[in-house]
């Protein structure tokens, strides 16, 4: 069975290269403010990447997206383990666009001034 390395660790993910494709593993890591805290939150990958996949399964018919499957089956050996069942997730390769998007619960700093003023946030009306 061939053993693979990842290529590049961020802050919550791994990136193996398989070739023609990738497989991306949703680590149980976090990071704040750019750093890797000592203690992971158990299960924390495996909600990652279903939330991935849900959200990349729900916008394909209105964007196509690099996901090819979440299951391992679909991946060499080495990623039909325990370890990466759940977490993993199969994907074309790409020319990445470097795009950053925060979600959060609340609204701060300038959209919230922006809110405050006239119910909105980029120019976009928001309910109360």
């Amino acid at each position: 069975m061939k053993e693979y390395k990842p290529f590049k660790s961020g802050k919550v993910r791994e990136l193996y290269d398989l070739g023609d494709s990738l497989v991306m593993v949703c680590t149980d890591r976090v990071s704040a403010f750019d750093n890797i805290l000592k203690d992971p939150i158990p299960q924390k990958g495996v909600v990652l990447n279903r939330m991935s996949e849900f959200w990349f399964d729900f916008t394909k018919d209105i964007v196509p997206n690099h996901m090819i499957s979440i299951d391992t089956k679909d991946m060499p050996e080495f990623f039909q383990t325990e370890e990466f069942e759940g977490r993993s997730m199969k994907t074309q390769k790409l020319d990445m666009i470097p795009v950053e998007c925060i979600v959060r619960g609340y609204i701060t700093g300038s959209g919230w001034e922006g809110y405050q003023k006239d119910g909105k946030v980029c120019g976009i009306t928001l309910s109360e």
